[in-house]
């Protein structure tokens, strides 16, 4: 039994081995190789170098390898900014650089094609630090490595005009500490040292990488550790790499071990089915087969027994036969007795066997039981959160409950027993909750008083972008709320209005200096001054009320005069009538009236001209 016990404890372990996820790793990786530069001599091994690298990758089944060569400061600027995307759900990230280095102050700088570098400050406008490209893999889940082929001698070192003579500029790299975990930088040649192309196509340090980087199933510290000593033995000493930065104690292969195949596991009740299967055909030739199918275990066991049962009986029967063929007939009734002992046998023989596949049964469902229970509690929890969430849910149209016509008394008051038992937190409880940790990790600013309305939705949202969940938003779960209260300090980034500044985890209000406004970038302006306008002096103008009449002289008689067809300015501004037209009296002349009555009845005025 204790046997049959441990062999059904090993299915149950290898069913639920089986039923886990598979582990999947997704690796991603920047390869860069700068050979032509624009204001530098030419070289020849980064090209190579980079595409050697990038077919290690690929062939070892990394999921992203993005090589790119001669690349200027702009495409250089722009594929940082695209891996970093492709970082963000990556587990291992690597980003390999051949070409050209310098160190400033301490400060390492991966330098494009197209950099003339002609003063020391013009480093920090046309080259790319090293602690960019950390920044470019920091999203990696598991693991970092930076590799940076670029400790060669600098043609830019010399011809560099220097603006702070103390400002120092040394050959090769500097030392380096990454200030992330499971984060390791690798040089090409221990820091202020340079590194040695080599005669081959490729450089010796590039060789042994291709060699032991993609190795399966070897930890990446004793990989970098034999490219030491390839590079080491290559160069006769002169060239030592070193490796910056820590990890765990486990191992980190790039490239997992590969497994060996396990043989097909068949499920007990496979098995069973297969037995039930022979055991209806009830037959030797059956058994047989599944014994050669199914040689150990606990079936076989009782297919072994029925095999030996069907033996007996066999025997039995012509043991009967060849007796009735050779004794008399008065032998018959002893024939008959023994007949039925030894149906008796059998019979107990079958309930022994019975009674070892109950046992063995029973053991099963013992084993099963523990995750039985949890999958029963899980459901019961599940079920008392709807029933508390859909307290609150309106009968569409009207509709009513199941079986609402029939229900007893008793009945209702059981039901009205269980929903008390089993009634959790209210959801606005719950709601208010995931508020409040929203709003410690940065990303809710409203009130928090468990209304679930558009902004706490929001907000929700905004968690499931910076941390990677995919969280349903449209009520508050606790699963969202036990993922929010795992992350120890802000996700969300502090976005702060017009008029106000980030300071630390706050935002401050912009003070602008007397003189000054704040402008529509959130920047302090200075006012300007407004010109004086010219204005005209109404004191000194005269009064139109004052200004002198000008006199006319007008006809004694009332005579009537034909309107002018056309204005021009004139010198008097009087006007000279006739019986045809009108025209104004010209320049120097002046009008006398000698009698009559006009135009149309005698002299009228006359344009007297001096």
């Amino acid at each position: 039994m204790d046997r049959l016990l441990r062999v059904f404890i090993l299915l149950i372990g290898s069913i639920l081995f089986a039923s886990q996820p598979a582990w999947a790793t997704k690796r991603v990786a920047l390869v860069i190789g700068n050979s032509t530069y624009q204001n530098a001599p030419l070289l020849t091994n980064p090209a190579n170098d980079a595409a050697a690298i990038a077919a290690t990758l690929k062939q070892a089944g990394f999921d992203v390898v993005d090589a790119r060569l001669d690349l200027a400061s702009s495409g250089m600027r722009r594929v940082l900014r695209d891996f970093a995307d492709q970082v963000r759900d990556a587990d291992i990230a690597i980003v390999y650089y051949a070409g050209h280095g310098i160190e400033i102050d301490g400060t390492n700088y991966l330098i494009p094609t197209d950099a003339r570098l002609e003063r020391d400050t013009d480093i920090y406008d046309e080259a790319f630090s090293l602690d960019r490209i950390l920044l470019a893999i920091e999203p990696a889940k598991r693991l970092r490595v930076v590799i940076v082929d670029a400790c060669r001698n600098n043609p830019f070192t010399d011809t560099m005009k220097r603006t702070v003579a103390s400002r120092s500029i040394s050959r090769g790299l500097a030392r380096v500490e990454p200030a992330a975990s499971n984060t390791l930088i690798a040089f090409a040649a221990k820091a202020g040292l340079t590194a040695l192309d080599g005669n081959s196509k490729n450089s010796p340090y590039a060789t042994a990488l291709v060699k032991y980087i993609a190795k399966p199933g070897l930890d990446l510290r004793r990989a970098f550790g034999f490219v030491r000593d390839d590079v080491l033995q290559a160069t006769g000493n002169r060239q030592e790499p070193y490796v910056y930065g820590s990890l765990g104690g486990d191992d980190v292969a790039l490239v997992p071990k590969p497994e060996e195949a396990a043989p097909p596991v068949n499920t007990s009740s496979d098995i069973r089915r297969d037995y039930e299967l022979a055991l209806q055909v009830g037959n030797k030739a059956a058994m047989s087969a599944f014994l050669a199918q199914y040689p150990e275990g606990y079936y076989a066991n009782l297919a072994k027994l029925r095999l030996d049962q069907i033996d007996a009986e066999n025997a039995r029967v012509a043991a009967i036969d060849k007796a009735q063929q050779a004794e008399p007939k008065e032998s018959q009734p002893l024939l008959e007795n023994a007949r039925r002992a030894e149906q008796v046998d059998a019979a107990a023989g079958a309930k022994a066997a019975d009674g070892a596949r109950i046992a063995a049964e029973k053991a099963k469902q013992a084993a099963q039981e523990p995750a039985t229970d949890a999958e029963r509690k899980r459901t019961s929890a599940v079920a008392s959160t709807v029933a508390v969430l859909s307290t609150n849910e309106p009968l569409v149209d009207g509709a009513k409950p199941n079986n609402s016509e029939v229900a007893s008394p008793a009945q209702n008051t059981e039901s009205t027993k269980v929903a008390a038992l089993s009634a959790g937190p209210p959801q606005a409880n719950l709601a208010k909750a995931v508020q409040s940790e929203l709003n410690r990790v940065g990303c809710f600013s409203g009130t928090i008083d468990g209304d679930w309305g558009a902004a706490s939705r929001r907000s929700l949202t905004l968690f499931n972008r910076h941390a990677g969940t995919k969280f349903a938003v449209e009520l508050a779960t606790l699963d969202a709320l036990d993922a929010i209260k795992l992350k120890p300090s802000r996700v969300c980034p502090l976005i702060c209005e017009h008029g106000y500044q980030r300071d630390g985890d706050q935002c401050s209000k912009i003070t602008c200096a007397e003189g000054s406004f704040l402008n529509d970038d959130n920047e302090c302006e200075k006012r300007r001054a407004r010109k004086p306008l010219a204005k005209r002096d109404t004191d000194e103008r005269p009064v139109r009320a004052a200004r002198p009449v000008r006199e006319r002289s007008e006809p004694k008689a009332d005579v009537p005069r034909r309107q002018a067809t056309a204005r021009t300015p004139s010198g008097s501004g009087q006007i000279m009538c006739d019986a045809y037209l009108c025209r104004p009296v010209r320049h120097g002349c002046h009008l006398e009236y000698r009698g009559g009555g006009g135009p149309g009845g005698g002299t009228g005025n006359v344009e007297v001209c001096n």
